[in-house]
C-alpha cells in the first residue's frame, strides 16, 4: 500500500502543477469564472487517468477504479487550488 502512496506524492504533485499551468494558459484566451474550474476538473481528470494508464493498463474493475479515482482527485484538487488561488 505504500507503493500507492509514493506514486500519488511522486507524480501528483508535478501533474497538478502541470494541470495548474495549463489552465492558467486557456485561461488567457478569456474563459472566466466556473468555466475555468470546470477545465480544470477536466484536464486534471484526463491527465490524472492518462499517468495512471502509463503506469500500468488495468484489467479488472479495481485497477480501473483506481485509475478513475486517481483522475477524479486530481481533477478535484486542481480545480480547489484554482478556486481558492482566484
Amino acid at each position: 500500500m505504500a507503493g500507492v502512496f509514493d506514486n500519488i506524492i511522486v507524480a501528483g504533485i508535478p501533474l497538478l502543477l502541470v494541470v495548474l499551468g495549463l489552465v492558467q494558459f486557456i485561461k488567457g484566451f478569456g474563459l472566466t469564472g466556473n468555466a475555468v474550474k470546470l477545465l480544470s476538473l477536466a484536464v486534471g481528470l484526463l491527465l490524472g487517468i492518462g499517468y495512471q494508464m502509463s503506469v500500468t493498463i488495468p484489467v479488472d474493475f479495481s485497477g480501473w477504479f483506481a485509475v478513475a479515482v486517481f483522475g477524479l482527485g486530481l481533477g478535484l484538487v486542481a480545480s480547489g487550488v484554482y478556486d481558492v488561488v482566484a
